[in-house]
This record gives C-alpha cells, sequence and structure tokens, in this order.
C-alpha cells in the first residue's frame, strides 16, 4: 500500500481526487529525485498572493487578471462547474495542458492555479530549460513537499519544443503529484506531447478571444489604475483598428494599446486616434468592417475576381481580408462554394484544393493558413470555368419545387423487405455491370421527366470530354 504523501495533510480540497484516467498505476520513484534525508531541510516560504510588479512593467503584465472575475473570455470552460474553474478554485489538483493561440490567457490561468490556492509557482519556458532545470524543480518541490507540506504548481510554456526525454523527465513527479503540472502550448498537444504525458492530463483548448473580449480588455486597461488610470481617450476608429491589429490576442493589443499611448504623451495629446495608432504599430489601417458593407464588397469582389480568372486581383482581395482580420475559415468556406460553383467540372480538382485549404487552415491557423488560402485562390483563378453544376442542380430543384415530382419507377425501388415482390418492386431491372459497355437501355427518371437534361456540360477543361460522353450516355440509356 502506498504511504500517504504530505499531500493527504493538505487542505481536503486539494486533496480530491480528479477521478480514473489521470494519476492511476503504481508510481515508480526515480532515484533521482529521491529525497536525501542527511540533507536539511529548506527554510519554509510562503507562496506570494500577489508578487510586486517591477518598475515599467509592460501593460500587458500590469493588466494581467488577478482573480477569475477578470478573466475574459474562455467562458467553455471557466463556467460554473467547468474543470478549469474547479483547479483554479482548488478543488481538483489535476495536471493540464492549456492548447491555444499566443494571448488568451494560458500564463494568466497557470499564475492563477497557485495564487488562488496557496501553492508555491514555478515558472520555465521550454525555449531556454533542459532536463536539469526540470529536474531541479522537482527534487526542490519534493523536498518541500516532505518538509513543509507545500505543494508546487510547475508552469511550463512552450512544452511542444522540449524533446521527448525532456518531457518524460516530468512523468513521475506528475504521476505522484510532487508537482501539479501546468502545461501551455500553442501546438496540437496530441502530435507534440508524447502519449504517456497526455494521459495524466488534462488537455483543454483555449479559444481566440473574440472582439468584444479584446474591446473590453482595452477599455479596461484605459481606465484601471493598473493601467492608463484614465489619463487617455481612445477614438473608436483607433479602438477598432486595435481590434483588428489583436486579432484575438490580448497581449497584442495591450502592446499596441501602450505604444501609441507613450506616442500620444509624448506629443502631450490626451486623445489617441486612428492616426497615432497607425504610426505607433507601423501598420495602416485596412478599410474594412466585418459587419458592415466593405465586408460585403470585399468578399464579392473577392469572388467575382476569381470568376473572371484575374489571379491579381483574387489575391488582393485575399490579402485585404487577411489584414482586416477576417475569420480565415470564412475564406475558406467561399473557396469550396465557388470551387464547385464556378469551376465545376471543367477542373474537378479544383475543389479538392480548395476542401484541402480549409483542413490546411483549421489545422495549422494563421497566419502560416494564408498560404494554403492563397494556392486555392490561384488554382480557382487560374482554372477554367464552368457553371454547369450550379445551373443543373437549380433546374432540378426548381422543376421538384413546382411540383415536377413524378413517382419512382417500379424496376427501381426498394426489393429487400418481404411482399415487395408482390408490389412490383424491383422486378425488371436490368444490372449494367452485366453488359460490356456498363450503360443500358433503362428508364431512371419518372415519368413526367423522361428527356429532361439539367447537366449541360460546357466545352471548357476537362467538361469538353464530358460534352461528348454525356449525350451518347443519354442516348443509349434512353434507348436512341
Amino acid at each position: 500500500m502506498r504511504r500517504p504523501g504530505p499531500w493527504a495533510e493538505a487542505p481536503l480540497g486539494l486533496r480530491e481526487s480528479v477521478g480514473p484516467g489521470h494519476y492511476g498505476g503504481v508510481v515508480q520513484q526515480d532515484e533521482l529525485f529521491t529525497v536525501n534525508p542527511e540533507v536539511a531541510p529548506p527554510e519554509r516560504t510562503e507562496a506570494p498572493r500577489e508578487q510586486p510588479l517591477p518598475p515599467g512593467a509592460p501593460l500587458a503584465v500590469r493588466m494581467r487578471p488577478r482573480s477569475l472575475d477578470e478573466v475574459v473570455g474562455q467562458q467553455h470552460l471557466l463556467g460554473e462547474g467547468a474543470p478549469l474553474r474547479r483547479l483554479v478554485e482548488g478543488a481538483a489538483p489535476a495536471s493540464v495542458l492549456l492548447y491555444g493561440p499566443p494571448g488568451t490567457g494560458k500564463t494568466t490561468l497557470a499564475n492563477l492555479v497557485s495564487t488562488a490556492t496557496g501553492r508555491r509557482f514555478v515558472a520555465l519556458s521550454a525555449l531556454s530549460a533542459g532536463v536539469k532545470e526540470v529536474r531541479g524543480v522537482i527534487e526542490e518541490a519534493r523536498r518541500r513537499r516532505l518538509y513543509h507540506a507545500e505543494n508546487t504548481v510547475l508552469f511550463i510554456d512552450e512544452v511542444h519544443r522540449f524533446s521527448k526525454t525532456q518531457q518524460d523527465a516530468l512523468l513521475g513527479a506528475v504521476e505522484d503529484r510532487t508537482v501539479l503540472l501546468v502545461a501551455a502550448t500553442t501546438e496540437n498537444p496530441s502530435f507534440s506531447v508524447v502519449s504517456p504525458l497526455l494521459s495524466r492530463s488534462l488537455v483543454l483548448q483555449l479559444r481566440p478571444l473574440t472582439d468584444d473580449d479584446i474591446r473590453e480588455l482595452i477599455e479596461r486597461a484605459l481606465a484601471d489604475e493598473r493601467g492608463l488610470g484614465g489619463q487617455l481617450e481612445l477614438t473608436a476608429e483607433a479602438s477598432a483598428h486595435l481590434v483588428r491589429l489583436a486579432s484575438g490576442d490580448a497581449r497584442r493589443a495591450l502592446t499596441a494599446l501602450e505604444a501609441a499611448a507613450d506616442a500620444a504623451a509624448a506629443t502631450e495629446h490626451r486623445t489617441i486616434g486612428l492616426a497615432i495608432v497607425e504610426s505607433t504599430v507601423d501598420k495602416a489601417a485596412v478599410r474594412y468592417d466585418r459587419d458592415g458593407d466593405q465586408h460585403y464588397d470585399v468578399v464579392s469582389a473577392f469572388v467575382k475576381s476569381i470568376r473572371g480568372s484575374d489571379v491579381d486581383a483574387a489575391l488582393h482581395y485575399l490579402a485585404r481580408m487577411i489584414e482586416a482580420g477576417e475569420d480565415p475559415r470564412f475564406i475558406a468556406r467561399r473557396l469550396v462554394v465557388h470551387a464547385s460553383e464556378d469551376v465545376g467540372m471543367a477542373d474537378p480538382t479544383a475543389l479538392q484544393s480548395a476542401v484541402a485549404a480549409a483542413h490546411a487552415v483549421q489545422f495549422i491557423g494563421m497566419p502560416e493558413g494564408r498560404l494554403a488560402l492563397a494556392q486555392a485562390t490561384v488554382h480557382l483563378a487560374t482554372a477554367p470555368k464552368s457553371n454547369a453544376i450550379v445551373a443543373g442542380i437549380d433546374a432540378a430543384l426548381a422543376d421538384v419545387r413546382s411540383g415536377r415530382i413524378g413517382t419512382v419507377p417500379p424496376h427501381l425501388r426498394d426489393g429487400h423487405y418481404a411482399g415487395a415482390a408482390k408490389l412490383g418492386n424491383a422486378q425488371g431491372y436490368r444490372y449494367p455491370h452485366d453488359v460490356p459497355e456498363g450503360v443500358l437501355a433503362q428508364q431512371y427518371p419518372p415519368d413526367e421527366l423522361v428527356g429532361r437534361d439539367y447537366y449541360q456540360p460546357t466545352q471548357r477543361g476537362v467538361e469538353r470530354t464530358l460534352a461528348e460522353r454525356v449525350p451518347r450516355l443519354r442516348r443509349t440509356i434512353r434507348g436512341r
């Protein structure tokens, strides 16, 4: 039987189990981490509730939330009874992997896990720490737990940059809760974190902050004493530009706001306008409102440029949408639609290219996703064009909606149930594969639609061969 460790003497909330699947199994103590009883115990230090900030700390650091009530966004993880809220409130000591884009609150939440429950907090960056540093933190955490019943939260940023060996060094300490691991990554942990560590941790995905979330953070920073203390005002145009520049990244928004505030103060301006923001972040505002006319105008121009085979104009409008912060998934969806609507069977690979771009954007995100969007845009813009697909399906839908439906011919009906033959179902059906050509004379549409042609292939691209083949198929099927 395992001997209860100092965690057992911790407050009841810290001893709660998170259930099966996270900390099960026998703990294998690595001899390297075994506490030497001859070593004098370290002096106990209390985990500070709120560390004083150094002079000149960045605005993003000064405005870091001090409690869950100040956290903006991530309500899917912070709602009542949600796993992250329970963790921060100290009710479920589970190691977690926080997976999400930059500026969504991974470091903030790790700090809250520590300060809200009085645990000692140690932060490492996978960019600079190695196995030696990891083992040093674990050894110290083991001693503190043994001598003082003091528990440690180990935060590792960019954990996906750790090698397999470095990640393996964490397993024993995570397993026996020597440390409560909070690891942050911008990469999908299924591909970047070793399976044993995954199985010992909760994987929580953080979402990009919404425009309203970013706007709330900006307004809070303008008014809060930790921020700009109400000394400066921000015009609506400048605020909208900061929101666009942020693209869901709180740190980026506050960094840009701080730079603009410094520029305004240097020129003794009390109002931060669009020109000041543009000059400080070195990026001109794209005249584009995702909820207004410019949104629809640019999207319309993008689609019509693809349809008109102007690849350069199409790339221009694509760039405007990307730079303005348009949702790349929206752009990908338009490409998928127009691969069928404007290219169709003139180049059947266009749809494959558009779908692949949509998957790539979902898989790798931005800014790298711009490459897949650009490739699909070039493919569609330079492909031969045909609207025969949309014309064909719309003509068929028009007939159905007008009542031209008819009944399914008896020989095509389902004959796989008892009594079907007595109803005449599936009787007389001819199997096309029984003839060498694979096509034979047989009625397929309802009686009133015999001879109705929906698909009219063009003479462009691959469809040129279909323009010759489809009439031959129709003659054979109709017995002419």
